[in-house]
């Protein structure tokens, strides 16, 4: 007579069929999602090179820095900054108006995890662009602009103190942390902007650096220059198309790009 097989050997037998089939079908995690949602998947290796860029950005070092920030000054104003003092090879990237009416922005700035700080008006960038909600999700730093985009400087104490406490208000008021930077509508400003913005909570003023050429005296990068990529006096004409090309000058010069919000 023929034994008739254990349940525990046919049991053992049944797994070990399965096990070596499923090793063999093995394919990848984000396949098995089905091909239209895994071409929904972006991954991360491959983003820089949809936004131009011939390797991934590198990450920013650790800031060492005080705390509590860079400080007022000796009369109690706020500083007014160009350039972060230090020696990591990094620079900062910020924006005002320039983004306004280019949504792909935001997706730039995601799917890098790009650092980058945003100055907004209460008109900011509209419903078509990026405001302050879209870009506080990407990932960016929010920061004032002040109420409209008209010169402060010359103005009353009064004026001043409302536009940049206003915008301030109006910033506070959305989710994400508040503002603690001003970059004064084009640049410009005056002693009671300074006084304005110390008693709205301003730890800084931020200004910027022209962008630099590939060629001539003086267009170099330099450790903790803050940037915009536009050159002064004209708008972008396309801010991701600027910033894809800014940050491969920034790879090639041997920097990287870091968030300002964390050496101020």
């Amino acid at each position: 007579m023929r034994a008739r097989p254990r349940p525990r050997a046919l049991l053992a037998a049944t797994l070990a069929a399965v096990l070596l089939s499923g090793c063999a079908q093995s394919v990848d995690p984000i396949e098995r999602l089905g091909k239209k949602a895994a071409q929904k998947v972006q991954r991360p290796d491959r983003a820089y090179r949809r936004w131009g860029l011939s390797a991934p950005l590198a990450p920013a070092p650790r800031p060492a820095r005080p705390a509590g920030g860079p400080g007022r000054t000796g009369d109690g104003l706020p500083p007014v900054l160009d350039r972060v003092p230090t020696q990591d090879k990094v620079v900062f990237l910020a924006y005002d108006e320039d983004i306004e009416g280019d949504p792909r922005f935001v997706d730039m700035v995601r799917e890098l995890r790009l650092p980058v700080s945003v100055f907004l008006t209460a008109d900011g960038a509209g419903p078509k662009g990026a405001d302050a909600a879209r870009l506080r999700a990407a990932g960016a730093g929010v920061q004032n602009h002040a109420l409209g985009h008209f010169v402060l400087r010359g103005r009353s104490y009064g004026e001043q103190r409302a536009e940049i406490c206003g915008q301030r208000d109006r910033l506070t008021a959305r989710p994400g942390p508040g503002p603690r930077l001003l970059r004064p509508p084009h640049g410009v400003y005056d002693r009671t902007t300074l006084r304005a913005a110390a008693d709205c909570g301003v730890s800084a003023v931020i200004l910027w650096r022209p962008v630099p050429q590939p060629y001539g005296a003086g267009t170099a990068l330099h450790p903790g220059d803050i940037v915009r990529p536009r050159g002064t006096g004209r708008r972008l004409a396309s801010p991701t198309a600027e910033t894809a090309r800014l940050l491969r000058r920034i790879q090639a010069s041997g920097f990287t790009v870091a968030r300002l919000e964390d050496y101020l």
